[in-house]
């Protein structure tokens, strides 16, 4: 059957596209085949896969880049290309102010909508960050932890703020003057206790609790973080924060 011949199965085409997308066998970043690739693959005419794709599209299963071609997942939101001006335009209090005002609202929601499978996960989070025995690691499990909250909250646009806020966690400074805070005020044992009576709380099904827990984390990170740049800037003949960090161990 020639090009100009092949069958308009639509449905079929579909059928095929959505077996192609739960395999692994896209390109790097998930970009699909051309649509003429497509068509010699599965034996159906450009016009059938075209309209698969628009139904697919519509399902949010896939994207276009105009110029580029068309991606599984859904289409990146806007935000990442105006992250980096955000974080290098704020500082860390103004990140703690915001972060007051959201994740016990997040918390809160967490625990009217979150899973238990979500749960227990925050239980696995907690430990590992306790666990953890250097700074990269900490930042990770704890950005990891905040995040599933955040996520449990069952609020999309909710989340696309956080994971903004969330963003700073990739500042070398916002990780250093972190684990500064933790060395020179010795929180970690804390943040063990609060994190646990912020999941208690969300698996107790207490929203109020579950955001005055919250408030009452973020309150102690930001009095810390307070501390150690109080403390750094009494400090000026250190060479670097790694120096001063050694100090306070």
């Amino acid at each position: 059957m020639t090009a100009g011949n092949l069958p308009e199965n639509s449905t079929y085409a579909l059928e095929k596209l959505r077996g192609l997308l739960e395999s692994d066998k896209l390109e790097s970043e998930g970009k699909l085949p051309t649509e003429r690739a497509l068509s010699d693959m599965f034996g159906v005419s450009r016009r059938a896969i075209r309209r698969a794709l628009e139904v697919l599209e519509a399902e949010g299963r896939i994207w276009r880049r105009q110029g580029s071609g068309t991606y599984a997942g859904q289409r990146p939101d806007n935000w990442s290309q105006h992250v980096g001006s955000l974080v290098a335009g704020t500082n860390l209090m103004e990140v703690m102010e915001v972060r007051l005002r959201i994740e016990p609202q997040l918390a809160q929601l967490a625990a009217m909508r979150a899973k238990p499978d979500d749960i227990e996960r925050m239980y696995e989070l907690t430990k590992k960050i306790f666990a953890s025995g250097d700074a990269d690691s900490r930042e990770l499990w704890d950005g990891a932890l905040h995040r599933l909250i955040a996520q449990s909250a069952g609020n999309q646009f909710f989340l696309s703020i956080f994971d903004v806020i969330n963003h700073v966690r990739q500042d070398e400074a916002w990780q250093t003057i972190r684990e500064l805070a933790r060395s020179a005020n010795r929180t970690r044992p804390v943040t063990y206790t609060q994190h646990m009576a912020i999941i208690d709380a969300i698996a107790a099904r207490d929203p109020m609790k579950a955001a005055e827990a919250m408030r009452e984390h973020l309150l102690m990170l930001q009095e810390s973080l307070i501390r150690v740049t109080s403390l750094d800037a009494q400090h000026p003949q250190k060479e670097s924060a790694d120096e001063f960090a050694e100090d306070l161990k």
